[in-house]
């Protein structure tokens, strides 16, 4: 079950034995997608740290996370903490799908949550100027580019965007090549980690 405002999330459990450690998000993506039934922890990437980055520790936290379902041109993947669609960072459009805040460095999106049932979608106005790129950059590691006039935000459960020109797509920090229309959508407690 998703979290919930004011409840615990997750639960305290011994250490597993077979515990697998993925030390990037696109690394647990691949075993997720590929069913390994393994307890499985994160040693880095994006999720990790909006888990709270948590040391080695005897007893554990198992939580759910939420997974991104993505069908790109007809080509499906998972996504277990970002997907991100842009021709360039300085001009056009960008699109970014988020089940947790940070993005590297960036707290991209400072709502989201990786098990509330539902992504954060920032649009980046295709009209926005170097300029106004430049500041919100330099605000985005504190995570106060928004709000912002010409980033319009929004959270949901699917979506689906369809390009004239064929946009470049990441997903879990990986470029996966060129797209021109994709959807994504949720799957609530898709997967556990323990941290």
């Amino acid at each position: 079950m998703t979290i919930r405002k004011g409840e615990q999330w997750g639960r305290s459990v011994g250490r597993p034995e077979r515990l697998t450690l993925a030390d990037s998000d696109q690394a647990l993506a691949e075993m997720i997608a590929a069913g390994d039934d393994r307890p499985v922890g994160v040693s880095g990437g994006d999720l990790y740290r909006s888990v709270g980055a948590p040391g080695e520790r005897e007893s554990v936290m198992r939580l759910p996370i939420d997974a991104l379902r993505v069908n790109a041109d007809g080509a499906s993947y998972v996504a277990v903490a970002h997907v991100l669609v842009r021709r360039s960072w300085w001009w056009g459009g960008i699109v970014a799908i988020m089940n947790v805040d940070h993005l590297g460095e960036w707290n991209v999106a400072p709502r989201a949550h990786p098990n509330d049932g539902r992504f954060d979608v920032l649009e980046v106005d295709p009209h926005m100027t170097l300029r106004e790129r430049l500041q919100a950059r330099r605000r985005l590691e504190q995570g106060t580019h928004l709000p912002h006039p010409r980033i319009a935000t929004r959270s949901g459960t699917e979506a689906t965007w369809e390009f004239r020109r064929p946009q470049r797509l990441w997903i879990d920090g990986v470029r996966t090549g060129y797209v021109r229309r994709f959807s994504v959508e949720i799957e609530p407690d898709g997967f556990a980690i323990h941290v």
